[in-house]
């Protein structure tokens, strides 16, 4: 039987860094956090008792460094790691040095971790025992590609997941290009080129099952997930229990993950991940996907309906110590939503920034697991996820009004988001109606996308903005600082404050008179109370306040609309800022991973110019038209920031 635990040190970062020292502190176990030089300031390493700094940025000179990882647990005096999810949760090799370093390791054998690590293997193992598994042979499918296609297939990395190295293939003629760029991804994010190939199901669900096992042999089915609403195979919505699934389909779903755990003897927290056809239906289809032999990101709905906080478990069981009987639920219904640092009306560009303001709305049912707070700056070497903002209910209905209501009083700002999304998918009807699958997000994206509360509601709040403007610059004016916010001695001519919203570039004007502002573009809308921090606005009789931030460059906006970030933009350019014609420019901060051309080169629209990586993703930026390369700023290996010229194109027709 293994020691109590009294120190644990978590090998990871972030939002569920912060979410192991919390279970840890209610159970009074000291904590220890491991931090690069980008995360120095991050929250988490705060809440830790102490903290041990790992020199430098990149995750494979920091989180990715089992033997720097290991080395700081006995330095601070650990006793256990706790390896979150990501970076070294599913590695088995780090799993046996902690143990023979003396630590004791919060998860599972590292020879389960072997076999299920491997997605290849993992099916086989499932396979024998017996659960139905999707498969296709990669050298089968080439040979025959070209005389019999049978896609549409999907490529998976069988290191890793959370979309990395994954690839669908439409037509045969991509196939061999996108096994290499699937190969090249997975290998930069795990370590490990190797792909494998299955059937591609657009209109099937992504439902995955709970599991906790202890040595007894114990295991709790904790419930299931739908975890269908997806992004480039990235998770973006989670709910327990999965909603519409006909009690035949749940029977098998828990039963296989039952005979998945026996066939490996599992131990510890873990997910057995399905694709499902026709959940709804009796005859529904379940197939093995994968085993993640770690807590997943969405763990909190499947601890809110039943009750049970999973690391705590984790920790119990690493203890050898014995679960208790199999907890009853689930109870009402729980829904997550993931908070991402991304334009998803920019091909989902990861953003970075100073996040000025962040502040999610407390209140009974809600549950908000960040990485960050106000200040904090997200940067180029990690995840984008902000936050997983999560609703309990009575009812899958409550939940989601919850969770919507939430959302829209959220303030944040800095940093471009897919808020907009999120409440676009709590309000659809499909989604309303559980008629999810996994391609439901590519197919509504364009409406999901849309503003949230329209265009004149961006309007007002760009009108508060100008006027909350014109406000500070008469109470910082060293002069006339009397004379009323706006006033011109000609009350009929306007004043205009033109920004940028997003990708849009909006207008707004008013006048100035002495008894009060009026406004005179936006029908049925007048000014009342204003200062540099607040505006009231009657809309038609209806008074709305709008709390505003002003700042050199920047005007945050938070009303009954929402949370606006403008940029007001100035009325001369410098034409030192003008950016040349053809400039291809990188679309967010990021490292140059390769430079494909050479300056004079001749490229044809499509080739390839620079292969960017950002957050663990690879962005490749491509010749817009066919032409010359005039200009390159690019090199292999450099860090470029957003908006940084790569190079320059000159059209063949120039």
């Amino acid at each position: 039987m293994s020691a109590s635990i009294s120190s644990v040190l978590v090998a990871n970062r972030g939002e569920i860094a912060r979410r192991v020292f919390s279970t840890c502190r209610d159970l009074g176990i000291r904590t220890v956090a491991v931090y690069s030089d980008a995360d120095a300031g991050a929250p988490f390493v705060g809440d830790a008792d102490v903290a041990v700094r790992l020199p430098g940025n990149a995750p494979s000179d920091t989180y990715l460094r089992g033997d720097l990882v290991i080395a700081a647990a006995l330095k601070a005096g650990a006793d256990a790691i706790h390896p979150g999810y990501g970076f070294l949760s599913e590695n088995a090799a780090f799993a046996r040095d902690v143990a023979k370093a003396g630590l004791t390791w919060i998860g599972p054998a590292p020879d389960t971790i072997d076999s299920m690590g491997d997605k290849i293997r993992a099916k086989e193992l499932m396979d024998k025992a017996g659960v139905p598994i999707l498969s296709v042979d990669i050298e089968a499918v080439k040979k025959s590609a070209k005389k019999d296609w049978n896609g549409p297939l999907l490529v998976k990395a069988s290191a890793g997941g959370g979309g990395r190295g994954m690839r669908i293939v439409s037509n045969a003629k991509d196939l061999e290009g996108e096994l290499t760029a699937a190969g090249a991804e997975a290998l930069s994010a795990f370590g490990d080129a190797t792909v494998f190939v299955e059937p591609y199901l657009p209109t099937a669900r992504h439902i995955e099952v709970q599991v906790m096992a202890d040595t007894y042999g114990t295991c709790w089915i904790v419930g299931d997930r739908d975890c269908s609403i997806q992004r480039r195979h990235q998770k973006v919505v989670e709910e327990a229990p999965a909603p519409s699934v006909s009690d035949e389909v749940r029977k098998v779903l828990h039963d296989a993950s039952r005979a998945a755990v026996e066939a490996v003897g599992y131990v510890g927290a873990g997910t057995v991940e399905f694709l499902v056809a026709d959940a709804h239906l009796a005859t529904g289809k379940a197939y093995f996907l994968e085993m993640n032999t770690r807590l997943q990101v969405e763990h909190p709905v499947s601890e809110e309906v039943f009750g049970v906080d999973l690391v705590a478990q984790q920790i119990l069981v690493a203890e050898g110590k014995q679960l208790a009987a199999e907890p009853e639920g689930p109870k009402g219904h729980a829904i997550e939503v993931r908070l991402y640092a991304e334009d998803p009306a920019d091909d989902w560009q990861p953003q970075t920034g100073t996040v000025r303001t962040f502040d999610v709305p407390d209140g009974p049912g809600l549950r908000v697991d960040s990485g960050i707070e106000s200040g904090s700056v997200i940067g180029i070497h990690y995840d984008a996820m902000i936050a997983k903002v999560v609703a309990y209910g009575d009812n899958r209905a409550h939940a989601v009004r919850l969770l919507g209501d939430a959302l829209r009083r959220t303030r944040l700002h800095g940093v471009t988001t897919n808020i907009d999304l999120l409440l676009g998918i709590l309000g659809d009807d499909e989604f309303q109606a559980e008629r999810v699958h996994t391609a439901l997000l590519d197919e509504r994206l364009a409406d999901w996308s849309k503003p949230a509360n329209g265009e004149r509601a961006i309007r007002k709040a760009a009108l508060a903005a100008a006027v909350a403007e014109a406000a500070s610059s008469t109470a910082n004016a060293k002069v006339l600082g009397r004379i009323p916010t706006a006033y011109r001695n000609v009350p009929s001519q306007e004043r205009t404050r033109s920004y940028t919203v997003g990708t849009e570039e909006i207008t707004v004007s008013y006048r100035g008179i002495r008894t009060g502002l009026v406004q005179s573009e936006l029908e049925g809308v007048t000014i009342g109370a204003v200062t540099s921090t607040r505006v009231v606005l009657d809309d038609d009789g209806l008074t709305e306040t709008y709390d505003v931030a002003v700042g050199v460059g920047w005007v945050d906006v938070d009303g009954p609309g929402g949370s606006f970030d403008f940029t007001p933009i100035p009325e001369f350019v410098d034409p030192a800022d003008v950016i040349a014609e053809g400039s291809l420019l990188a679309p967010m901060p990021a490292a140059v991973m390769s430079v494909a051309v050479t300056e004079g080169q001749h490229v044809t629209k499509g080739d390839i110019v620079v292969v960017l990586e950002a957050m663990k993703m690879q962005h490749t930026i491509t010749a817009p038209y066919d032409g010359v390369v005039t200009e390159l700023s690019a090199t292999a290996g450099a860090q470029v920031e957003s908006g940084a010229v790569l190079a320059v194109i000159e059209g063949e027709a120039e």
